[in-house]
């Protein structure tokens, strides 16, 4: 205390003034950046053709095992849906991204999606079902899928789990 004996205190303005935050150096997302994309969706996938009856099945690496068997049991409600039936492949493969993104922004974590059990196509071949795997495996939201239980449309539908949005 000695030391400072007979000083006189600096004159301070309680002030301070702050520098306005940089700009960021990533460019900002422009809305047609957040609509959905459907040239990434393409119909053909490195797959093996799927056998009669074979159910459609994919948890994304990285995810836990438990959770696709959580969504095989019917964990998470169902809180959206969409129904493919009467679409041709294209204008499906419009609806689903659409679906997709639209779920995501509305902050869905499980919905389904009615492709049908091809009963009056061509062969009486599910057409859909195999696309829609192959759209659903490159979509980023999309965490697992599963097909559906009998009472949510067995072998015609598929449980979709999507990634949480996040709050911007």
């Amino acid at each position: 205390m000695n030391a400072v004996r007979g000083s006189t205190p600096l004159r301070q303005d309680k002030r301070h003034p702050h520098p306005s935050a940089p700009p960021s150096p990533w460019p900002q997302r422009q809305h047609a950046d957040l609509a959905p994309h459907t040239e990434a969706m393409s119909d053909f996938w490195p797959w093996d053709e799927l056998a009669a009856g074979e159910e459609l099945l994919y948890l994304r690496p990285g995810q836990k095992l438990d959770t696709l068997k959580k969504l095989r049991r019917g964990h998470w409600l169902v809180q959206a849906e969409l129904d493919l039936h009467g679409y041709a492949s294209e204008a499906a493969r419009q609806q689903v991204a659409e679906f997709l993104h639209a779920a995501q922004q509305a902050r869905r974590r499980c919905v389904r999606i009615i492709h049908g059990k091809g009963l009056s196509s061509k062969n009486a071949e599910p057409v859909l079902k195999l696309k829609l795997r192959n759209w659903l495996v490159q979509r980023d939201e999309v965490l697992a899928f599963s097909q559906a239980r009998p009472a949510d449309g067995g072998s015609g539908a598929v449980l979709v789990l999507l990634k949480s949005k996040r709050n911007p």
